[in-house]
């Protein structure tokens, strides 16, 4: 059993009860208008709440570590967990900001301001339950809101069968998260209504166990592309993130899980590569095993590109975008277009009204959608499905569909 550490569990905690404490004291003008007993009943809801909620977090993170998988009352335990702790932390934000402009006004008419509490209490509430309902909507319908997202690539040197070629890419399935079979079943149909040329599939087929993905074979073979349909394996896949009894079980699982692709007809690619041949021309299509930085440095393109010609077009399919990045700077030969995933968007942002951001570029400098260098592209897939947090904001589970255009 993986050992659980107790010094990252007490700063959670300590984190968690300085945000309810503040988040609390600042609700303190509007409870002073209660009387005692209703003081002591609204303090007993909302300190018994905030325990209730750590607390099953805790038991069910044991539960989950003894049973070598995410449960669902993990889930449901991190959901509620996290929308508490982000409400509770915008509210007190709003307060702050109100506060630092109140002295700014003081310092600048030499006069000195002070903010009605209770009004300022209220608009901390309102604002709050902005991210509230964002959340809520988060994990019953955001992570399961599949959008299609278009793109057209222009290349002066691709094949000429192969224009108006359509690829349609998805990543990051992590089986063991799915919880509904109707709206997996709906995504599945979104990607067979885009009729894909060529169907490619970046990694993560499970969290950390082949079986994972066994409920859900039938679903996910019904996905249908002329050309055919090939994967890699992701950061997850290889069963890195829990203790096994065994290296033997380690190895056998991993073994479980190519033998799972195969079942669903997704060829799968190990420092390999397969020729999509049409009407006489072809283009070389590469699969690493998974090569990101701090995830695990496993795959050889160079291995990848035997028997390829220099002049071929190529598509390499790579989990982790950061591989993207090392290929441009080391590697002579030209890829043309790299498919990735791995990231997912971090399952929160903002995409709309010309705005792109989510926390996760601070990681990551190319996180979702099209990057460009020196005529070499990477495109990075949102994501299928999810993982930790059970939902999604703003960052919406993502069928790809690039079509490759010959340039005139």
């Amino acid at each position: 059993m993986r050992k659980i550490r107790l010094f990252p569990i007490a700063i959670l905690a300590g984190i968690l009860f300085l945000v309810d404490f503040y988040a609390f004291r600042e609700l303190s003008p509007l409870l002073a208008n209660l009387s005692e007993t209703n003081q002591r009943i609204v303090s007993s809801i909302y300190w018994g709440t905030s325990i209730f909620i750590f607390v099953s977090l805790l038991a069910s993170i044991v539960s989950s570590v003894k049973a070598g998988k995410l449960s669902r009352a993990l889930k449901n335990s991190i959901n509620a967990q996290l929308i508490s702790f982000v409400t509770k932390l915008v509210y007190i934000v709003v307060l702050f900001i109100e506060g630092v402009i109140t002295l700014i006004f003081s310092a600048f008419t030499n006069e000195i301001i002070t903010s009605n509490s209770e009004i300022s209490s209220i608009i901390g509430l309102v604002v709050a339950t902005i991210p509230l309902v964002a959340f809520i909507h988060g994990v019953t319908h955001g992570k399961y809101r599949y959008k299609v997202h278009k793109q057209d690539l222009f290349f002066d040197d691709l094949p000429e069968e192969f224009d108006g070629f359509k690829v349609v890419q998805i990543s990051d399935i992590h089986a063991g998260s799915f919880d509904n079979e109707a709206a997996v079943s709906r995504g599945i149909q979104m990607i067979n209504d885009q009729k894909p040329d060529l169907f490619v599939f970046t990694g993560d087929l499970v969290n950390n166990k082949a079986d994972e993905i066994v409920p859900w074979m039938e679903k996910f073979s019904k996905i249908q592309a002329d050309f055919g349909k090939y994967s890699v394996l992701g950061n997850h896949d290889y069963g890195d993130y829990i203790q096994w009894d065994s290296h033997h079980d380690k190895a056998l699982n991993l073994e479980h899980l190519k033998k799972h692709h195969a079942a669903m007809g997704f060829q799968l690619l190990l420092d390999q590569n397969a020729i999509i041949r049409k009407n006489g021309q072809e283009l070389a299509l590469l699969g690493v095993e998974n090569w990101g930085l701090g995830f695990g440095e496993r795959g050889d393109i160079k291995k990848a590109l035997n028997g390829v010609d220099q002049q071929d077009f190529k598509l390499l399919l790579s989990h982790d975008p950061t591989h993207w990045q090392s290929i441009i700077k080391e590697l002579p030969t030209k890829i043309h277009l790299t498919l990735s995933g791995h990231t997912h968007g971090m399952q929160f942002g903002i995409e709309a009204l010309g705005i792109k951001w989510s926390p996760v570029k601070y990681r990551y400098p190319h996180w979702a959608g099209l990057a460009e260098h020196n005529h070499r592209y990477l495109y990075i897939n949102r994501g299928f499905g999810f993982l930790g947090f059970s939902g999604r904001v703003g960052i919406w589970p993502e069928i790809t569909v690039i079509t490759l255009r010959k340039k005139q």
